[in-house]
C-alpha cells in the first residue's frame, strides 16, 4: 500500500499541532501558579470597583490562589485596558471591563490597543442602570423642572462623568440632544470623586451607576429623577425612566465583564469562565447584586464577545451623531 505522505514527513508535519495542544493543556493545568490580579481602570468605590472585589472575595478560594483587585484609573477607563492588553498572556492578569471600552473605541483615535482584537472575553458579570441625580438640596422634583431650568440659561448647569468616552459622557450627550439643553460636561477619574463634588455642589448632577449613588439617595442626600434604561431598576421601583419623563429613546445602561489578553490559552479563559459563571449563579452573589441595584449576567465568551461587537458599532453610530469629543 502506497502512502501519499511518507510516516515520517507526517509526523513531522503533525508535531507543532500536537505540542500545541499540550501546550495548552499544560497552560490550563498549571494555572493559576501565582495570585490572579484584576485590574479596575477607575478608583475605588465605584460599580467597576464594587463588582471586581465580589468576584476576587469568591474566586480566590475556588483556584486556591490569592485574587488581588488593583486600581489603575485614568483617560476614560482605558489606561488600565491598555495595561492588561499588554500583560503576559498567562490568565494571571484579567481587566473588569466595561460598556466604556466599546465607546471609548470610538471617541479616542490614538488607542494603544484594538479592544475587539487585543483582548479575550471571559463573562459579563452584571448590568446595572444608570440614574439621572442632583443633590437633595437642588430644587428639581422632575425631570421636566431641571430642563426647564437648564433652558432658562444654556451652559449654567453641570453635569460629572467618569471620565471622556464612558457611559456616563455619552448619556449626558444624549440626554442634551433630545432635551434641547446646553450642559457643561466634567469628566472625573471615577464615582468616588464625582459623587464628592455633586454633594458639596461643584456639579450640579451625574448619569452615573445606581451602585455608587444608591447608599446617599437611601440616606436623602441625593435625588434620583430619572434611570436610562428602557425599564426600571429593581433598586429604585418608585423612579422613572427616561421616556416616562418625557425623554424619548434614551436607553443606555452599563455591563461590566472580565476579559484576558488576547493570546490567553483557551483552556485557561474557558476554566475562568466556568468557575465565575458559577459564582455569579450562586444565591449569595445574586443576593449582593440585588442589594447593590445590579443584575447578575454570567453568559458565554462567544455572548460577551457578540455583545462588544454590536455595542461598538452602535455607539460609533451615537458618537458620529453627538459629536462627542474629547473636552
Amino acid at each position: 500500500m502506497k502512502h501519499s505522505l511518507p510516516l515520517n514527513r507526517l509526523i513531522r508535519a503533525m508535531l507543532p499541532v500536537c505540542l500545541l495542544g499540550a501546550a495548552s493543556l499544560c497552560a490550563a493545568q498549571g494555572w493559576p501558579a501565582k495570585p490572579v490580579t484584576i485590574v479596575v481602570p477607575f478608583p475605588a468605590g465605584g460599580t467597576t470597583d464594587v463588582l471586581a472585589r465580589a468576584i476576587a472575595t469568591k474566586l480566590g478560594p475556588v483556584i486556591n490562589q490569592s485574587v488581588i483587585v488593583d486600581n489603575r484609573p485614568g483617560a476614560g477607563a482605558t489606561l488600565g485596558a491598555a495595561m492588561v492588553a499588554k500583560a503576559a498572556p498567562d490568565g494571571h492578569t484579567l481587566l473588569m471591563g466595561a460598556v466604556h471600552h466599546t465607546i471609548a473605541t470610538s471617541v479616542y483615535k490614538k488607542l494603544s490597543y484594538n479592544f475587539q482584537k487585543d483582548f479575550a472575553p471571559i463573562t459579563t458579570v452584571a448590568l446595572v442602570p444608570n440614574v439621572l441625580v442632583v443633590s437633595s438640596t437642588r430644587p428639581y422634583k422632575t425631570v421636566a423642572d431641571l430642563v426647564a431650568d437648564a433652558k432658562s440659561a444654556p451652559g449654567k448647569l453641570s453635569y460629572g462623568s467618569n471620565g471622556n468616552g464612558t457611559a456616563q459622557h455619552l448619556i449626558g450627550t444624549q440626554f442634551q440632544m433630545i432635551s434641547g439643553t446646553n450642559i457643561l460636561h466634567v469628566p472625573y477619574k471615577g464615582s468616588a470623586p464625582l459623587t464628592t463634588d455633586m454633594l458639596g455642589g461643584q456639579v450640579d448632577m451625574s448619569f452615573d451607576t445606581v451602585t455608587p449613588v444608591l447608599p446617599f439617595i437611601r440616606q436623602g442626600k441625593l435625588k434620583p429623577l430619572a434611570v436610562t434604561t428602557a425599564k426600571r431598576s429593581s433598586a429604585l421601583p418608585d423612579v422613572p425612566t427616561m421616556q416616562e419623563a418625557g425623554i424619548a429613546g434614551l436607553d443606555i445602561g452599563t455591563w461590566f465583564g472580565l476579559l484576558a489578553p488576547a493570546a490567553t490559552p483557551r483552556d485557561v479563559t474557558e476554566k475562568l469562565n466556568r468557575e465565575i459563571v458559577k459564582i455569579i449563579h450562586t444565591p449569595e452573589f445574586q443576593k449582593q447584586m440585588a442589594d447593590i441595584g445590579a443584575e447578575p449576567v454570567g453568559n458565554t465568551q462567544q455572548e460577551m464577545a457578540r455583545q462588544i461587537a454590536e455595542e461598538t458599532e452602535k455607539f460609533a453610530g451615537l458618537v458620529r451623531n453627538g459629536n462627542v469629543k474629547i473636552d
